[in-house]
């Protein structure tokens, strides 16, 4: 009689977790930062129209790393959920808070009953009426959730740029935040180091949540924009 195959649970955590964290490093990082009116978040891509970046609602955005078609699917999923609960209730219904822990929910459950994890991580990005009233949650492979202040750095060598981000970032949040040429180049300078090497402006994807526009607060920035940023 053969004996069957067995592999304990905390080793094929470990096994998936390996997996996954190797895909996301393959790709280009993410950073977001607060600055004085809103969020800025830019990422390394030099795609034209595969965006890293996107809108989910009102005022709160999307951002992923890791695996294109993976991470894709979870923020088509989050327009759709947002869309229905702002439909059937109230816009103002909709939070930041609830679509990542609906996240959360999702990537935790494919994390642990599929056999192979998803190789990517989110943010979720909403954008308040003060800097204190901002919301960031870094939401990882295995349906982590982590409340942000000031700065995220995830994808990529997320180590590194946190590192950069934490010895750089005004230390008296939110008190004192940088206003958006300041984060721009912050922003820019992170994910340079990474591998210390240039990064153009024509591969940059940038966007903003502005506190100061009307109800739709997301707003990519063109290249003509990107290139003034870092200028």
């Amino acid at each position: 009689m053969a004996i069957p195959y067995y592999v304990s649970p905390e080793q094929l955590m470990k096994d998936k977790a390996d997996y996954a964290r190797k895909g996301i490093a393959r790709g280009r990082s993410v950073v977001a930062l607060e600055y004085t009116d809103g969020i800025l978040i830019m990422a390394e891509n030099p795609s034209a129209t595969l965006y890293k970046i996107s809108e989910i609602y009102d005022r709160i955005a999307f951002a992923g790393v890791g695996k294109f078609s993976e991470y894709e699917q979870l923020r088509i999923g989050g327009i759709r959920l947002l869309d229905i609960k702002g439909y059937s209730y109230s816009r103002e219904d909709v939070t930041a808070k609830g679509l990542a822990n609906a996240y959360s929910q999702s990537l935790g459950n494919i994390f642990t009953a599929e056999m192979k994890p998803y190789e990517c991580e989110v943010l979720v990005a909403a954008v308040g009426d003060t800097t204190a009233e901002n919301e960031l949650f870094h939401i990882s492979f295995d349906g982590s959730v982590t409340d942000k202040r000031g700065w995220v750095g995830m994808g990529g060598q997320a180590e590194t740029l946190n590192e950069h981000l934490r010895a750089n970032y005004p230390s008296n949040y939110p008190d004192d935040v940088p206003d958006l040429a300041a984060a721009g180049s912050l922003g820019l300078n992170a994910l340079k180091s990474e591998d210390s090497r240039e990064i153009s402006a024509e591969n940059l994807e940038a966007a903003v949540l502005d506190r100061n526009k009307a109800r739709r607060k997301f707003r990519r920035l063109s290249p003509q924009d990107v290139a003034e940023l870092v200028g």
